[in-house]
């Protein structure tokens, strides 16, 4: 059966069927304009944990999303796929995780860092963060090869330096637009150069990547604000805190939006981890913060990217958690706003507005 025969046959109003694909579409990975790679990976986390377990419980939940996008006509018909998760991420991730949780609590405890023991850690866990990388650029590369549109979905933050590596291999220069509670340009954390913590630190390190705009941010340290100031403009911050002092004054969202807008440039590669929302929204992800954004915020600033006519190369989705219990509210939010993220990255490379 062709694709166009699916199309034909499927009913888009109705319920999800747990047999399809991803948000109960009917296509194989090799029909969907979009694929989603799997990365259940959390060995750095400081807080809560649950991340790698996301993106099962996003593709769970995906099947009860309504499949009508009021940006894109017939949106489900392009396709969007998940990729098969890799066992050896799962595996390594468990083993090492184990090791990083009684590394961080030595030095809870007054370990000495640069103790032989603990250095010996440090450098088997940054190994194992190096393996990760390399998988996952070889992943994105496979999928970016055969045209596909690719999101990653995590895991915690960590898991897209591979990601942003290989869209650095297809694209001169992008920007990145990170939506964060947390500025994540930490110099290591705990001891790991590859720290969720760190993640746009490392990305800063890629040549390609000419600006980083970040929007959100509520929770951070007095380095990572100097290191946004002495950027020479690299780095541009829109805080939680000014975005909302703006709006007590009178300002509109929409304004602020267009200002972000324009610090963008052409090409964007969007990072989206999942405690940029307000808490009450993912409440079991792994470090919330009080404060934070509406999902229809979110959107409206991505709705505003796209009319612009800039273009979103690639995107992730992070941090998401189950909660305990079978709890699926985190991801059932995770997987709404995914669907229409991933439409709205689709149209943009489709040069209409």
């Amino acid at each position: 059966m062709t694709k166009q025969d699916k199309i034909n046959q499927f009913d888009p109003n109705s319920i999800g069927q747990l047999n399809a694909g991803m948000f109960g579409l009917p296509f194989t990975l090799e029909e969907c304009e979009t694929v989603l790679i799997p990365v259940p990976w959390e060995v750095t986390v400081s807080y809560g944990g649950g991340t790698a377990n996301g993106p099962e419980a996003i593709l769970n939940a995906s099947y009860q999303v309504d499949l009508f996008d009021p940006m894109l006509k017939d949106a489900w018909q392009k396709g969007i796929g998940m990729d098969i998760e890799n066992p050896a991420i799962r595996q390594k991730s468990d083993e090492m995780r184990e090791k990083a949780e009684a590394y961080i609590e030595a030095l809870a405890n007054g370990a000495d860092e640069q103790a032989p023991e603990q250095k010996a850690v440090a450098q088997s866990i940054r190994e194992a963060c190096l393996w990760l990388n390399a998988a996952v650029k070889e992943r994105v590369l496979h999928f970016l090869n055969q045209g596909k549109t690719v999101g990653l979905i995590g895991g915690d933050h960590s898991t897209p330096l591979g990601m942003m590596q290989a869209l650095a291999e297809k694209h001169s220069s992008f920007g990145i637009l990170q939506i964060d509670a947390h500025a994540d340009l930490r110099d290591a954390y705990e001891g790991f150069e590859f720290s969720h913590a760190s993640i746009m630190f490392n990305a800063l390190k890629i040549k390609a990547v000419e600006k980083l705009v970040q929007v959100g941010i509520r929770d951070y340290c007095e380095a990572e604000l100097n290191l946004v100031n002495n950027s020479g403009g690299r780095i541009k911050t829109f805080f939680d805190r000014d975005i909302k002092q703006t709006l007590y004054r009178g300002d509109s969202w929409d304004r602020i939006c267009n200002r972000i807008v324009r610090e963008l440039p052409d090409n964007i590669y969007l990072s989206f981890d999942i405690d940029g929302l307000d808490p009450k929204l993912c409440p079991h992800t792994g470090t919330p913060v009080a404060g934070g954004f509406e999902t229809d915020q979110v959107l409206f600033l991505l709705e505003k990217i796209v009319l612009s006519g800039k273009r979103i190369i690639a995107f992730d989705l992070n941090e998401v958690a189950p909660g305990p219990e079978g709890d699926e509210w985190d991801a059932n939010v995770a997987a709404r706003i995914l669907y229409r993220i991933a439409n709205l990255v689709k149209l943009s490379q489709m040069g209409k507005s």
